[in-house]
């Protein structure tokens, strides 16, 4: 099978690889995982030594023997990884540290709490690598949504091919309940397809002829001829799952001052250790006693919970917006997620569909239905995108346009031709005017419908108006929701369009949207995001992606929305959703709080196990035992309140 093939080749590549590579990828039961599997060893190694020393009356080089082996099991990754970190880049890591209180125990004879503080550490590490390892690589699960097959349409004849074999521009059919293989194009057919998978999104689509399709999303009900626009290496859910272990490794501002200050600091507590262990026997005090607390001093202040403090969050948030369709770029996007303060909209495409359609029909004397087959008759030539709303309208009422004859386009103003041996106008008002006619009766209604912020097309003869249509770029159905989540988390919303002030409003209004500029070009915009910045600080610009790309830029956090299988648009973002739904710019906003509530308070927690642990260790009031228990305790409760970023939100 095609998924088994590409397994065995990752098995390959990962045979070839080192050992620390071999557990950052590791995937399988946790106690197989090669640093927990040597830290269960070591513990029932030291379980066996202690009940020899204490029951058997054996001498002394028995359970030494095994408390040896208990040193050397449990030691082997992170007693490696710390001399690799201190030879190949002078630096004094905590590993460092938990080795010389090891060495020190021994020398003092302590050779049970030598193992305990082994076992306990590398049980404490293990877990810690594990859990980060599959909170990295858990966004892989989507690599299973993908078929193993494809049903590949080639001279006229279906064919099984694994899904990975297929290229650019092959076409495959899809049957209801099967999984699309790879991203592509509809060219025959229309289902209903549930694309949660890629874009979060739980509402199932419907799709047709000329719309994207992406791989991992269930085709529902209709059988679809597909045009592969990807290869299977790079569709749309190889894409998130690269983008966000890539955006994993990706440190906040936070991580790099804790990263700076363990690298002083962990020298700091090795140089105070020493300074205990010379200095107060200089002035006569025993020097075991102080060998000790040396010692325990070393396990006492190492700083793995503060170092663990928010890592562990910030993977686990940007693993869990990937799975929701919301692409987190990196750390320290995710922080300045959580420092935004005013929100930001583009308009056309991203709070409203970015298609005009046809909301009101009005006709004069004759039908509604009578003046649409006109008016499509009309404009069915014509490309603009307003004549396709009319067009379109016709369609879906079931009315075919009127046959018409010396079709012309009328510039800025709207279209003419012979409809029924007559020459009927469809267009603006000022077309109307131009034409000497009279708009007293319609005058009102026009006035009315442009409140809304829609525009109006007049359908008529050189003498009078025979009825007109309204068009409108209508709003998204979440959009108005989307807006009042942000209102109740307390932020700003404004829109910034380049549409013109009376629709902005307009749409602003039905939304309940704070602040509107209009009429802005691209570079306006820019400007629009540094004034609200400086009045209300930092800023989040939510528009394409492309034709938004300089405000994207210039904003704190720049959101691109609706990227699915568009790489410009991911490209030019610091956070891209997936899909269209504006609400997936609260739940971002959400998550990246509550990460940054949740690491803070893992900080202070970290800190408050220092400030206690030290002066501990320096007053004789821990033993080693102690503070080896106190210290992993602390680190593991670090962990486990990182992960609470992972839990659903919103």
């Amino acid at each position: 099978m095609a998924k088994e093939r590409l397994r065995e080749r990752e098995d390959v590549e990962t045979e070839e690889r080192d050992e620390d590579e071999e557990v950052e990828g590791f995937e399988g039961p946790w106690y197989l995982f090669p640093p927990m599997r040597n830290a269960l060893i070591a513990g029932a190694l030291l379980l066996i030594g202690w009940l020899i020393e204490r029951f058997t009356g054996s001498p002394d080089y028995v359970p030494i023997s095994v408390f040896v082996l208990v040193i050397l099991i449990g030691a082997y990754y992170w007693a490696r990884e710390g001399l690799e970190e201190l030879v190949e880049e002078r630096e004094v890591g905590i590993e460092v540290l938990m080795a010389f209180a090891t060495v020190g125990a021994v020398i003092l004879g302590e050779w049970f709490e030598a193992a305990f503080l082994v076992f306990l550490y590398a049980g404490a590490e293990a877990t810690e690598e594990y859990t980060y390892a599959r909170t990295r690589t858990a966004i892989r699960a989507l690599l299973d949504l993908a078929p193993e097959t494809a049903t590949l349409l080639k001279d006229g004849r279906e064919e099984t091919v694994p899904a990975e074999e297929l290229a650019v521009g092959d076409l495959f059919l899809v049957r209801p309940g099967e999984r699309i293989p790879t991203d592509g194009e509809i060219l025959e057919g229309a289902s209903s397809l549930d694309e949660s998978a890629v874009t979060g999104e739980s509402v199932p689509v419907e799709k047709g002829e000329g719309e994207k399709v992406f791989a991992g999303t269930i085709n529902a009900t209709g059988s679809l001829k597909v045009r592969a626009t990807t290869s299977f290496e790079s569709n749309s859910l190889q894409k998130i799952i690269h983008l966000v272990e890539e955006a994993q490794g990706v440190k906040s501002g936070a991580q790099r001052w804790i990263d700076r200050f363990g690298s002083r600091y962990s020298p700091a507590v090795l140089l105070g250790a020493l300074l205990l262990l010379v200095v107060p026997p200089l002035f006569g005090g025993p020097f075991d006693t102080w060998a000790y607390r040396a010692v325990v001093l070393l396990v006492a202040a190492a700083p793995c919970a503060l170092v663990m403090s928010t890592p562990v969050a910030v993977a686990a948030a940007i693993g869990r917006a990937g799975r929701e369709g919301v692409l987190i770029k990196g750390g320290i996007h995710l922080e300045n997620l959580a420092k935004v303060r005013v929100v930001t909209f583009d308009k056309t495409g991203t709070l409203t569909r970015g298609k005009p359609v046809v909301t009101d029909v009005v006709a004069g004397n004759g039908s509604a239905d009578g003046m649409l087959r006109v008016a499509a008759g009309v404009e069915h030539l014509s490309e603009h995108p307003l004549a396709r709303a009319i067009v379109e309208r016709a369609r879906s009422e079931g009315i075919h346009p009127a046959e018409v004859r010396d079709f012309r386009s009328l510039t800025g103003a709207g279209a003419r031709a012979e409809v029924d041996g007559r020459t009927v106008y469809v267009g603006s008002p000022a077309l109307f005017r131009d034409l000497g006619v009279s708009l007293d009766g319609t005058l009102e209604e026009i006035e009315h419908l442009q409140e809304e912020g829609k525009t109006v097309v007049l359908v008529g003869t050189g003498e009078r108006v025979e009825g007109l249509l309204a068009i409108r770029d209508e709003p998204r159905p979440e959009a108005k929701r989307a807006i009042e989540e942000l209102h109740e988390m307390g932020y700003k919303v404004a829109m910034l369009t380049g549409d013109n002030l009376r629709t902005a409003r307009a749409i602003a209004r039905e939304l309940g949207i704070d602040e509107v500029r209009a009429d802005l070009k691209p570079e306006d915009k820019v400007e629009a995001v540094k004034e609200l910045e400086r009045e209300h600080g930092p800023v989040a610009m939510v528009g394409d992606g492309i034709n938004d790309a300089p405000a994207l830029a210039t904003a704190t956090v720049g959101m691109a929305m609706g990227t699915a299988g568009t790489d410009a648009a991911i490209e030019a973002a610091d956070v891209a959703l997936m899909g269209d739904d504006p609400r997936k710019v609260a739940y971002a906003l959400r998550l990246a709080r509550r990460s940054q509530r949740i690491s803070l308070q893992n900080i202070v927690f970290s800190i408050l196990v220092l400030a206690v642990l030290i002066p501990g260790a320096v007053l004789g009031l821990l033993g080693i035992a102690a503070a080896v228990f106190a210290h992993e305790i602390s680190e593991l409760l670090a962990i486990a309140n990182g992960l609470r970023v992972a839990r659903r939100v919103g």
